[in-house]
């Protein structure tokens, strides 16, 4: 997809108004940064995550703590801190996390307590 937007990226610079001399030499460096990205996250190794049902979690192999899951419509997006202590972020958008996998985590993650009712002050 990242290769596919260098190309679009360097279609569009040729198709503006920009003189060709200088809209030419912007389209190669726009294609080639596509493809250099996409190549980056092809060979971005897969990361593997596992919630156990007491809420012990692991990623890679590695104890993680202080897990969260948020989700703002078909994103999803996991706080946690690694072994070290350091916080850690991931985000999942629809196209990397297929269906069976996003509802997994859905039913694995942490819930977050309800917010109690505030106590009324008449008796």
């Amino acid at each position: 997809m990242l290769a596919v937007l260098g190309v679009l990226a360097a279609l569009a610079l040729i198709g503006s108004e920009m003189p060709l001399p200088l809209s030419l030499p912007l389209a190669l460096l726009a294609a080639g940064e596509g493809l250099r990205l996409a190549r980056r996250e092809c060979m971005r190794p897969t990361r593997w995550l596992a919630i156990g049902g007491d809420g012990a979690a692991t990623l890679d192999g590695e104890g993680i703590t202080g897990l969260s899951v948020e989700w703002r419509g078909p994103l999803a997006f996991m706080r946690f801190a690694d072994s070290a202590g350091r916080p850690c972020r991931l985000a999942w958008w629809p196209d990397t996390l297929p269906a069976r996998s996003r509802r997994e985590l859905r039913l694995a993650a942490p819930v977050k307590a309800a917010a109690q009712k505030a106590p009324s002050m008449a008796p």
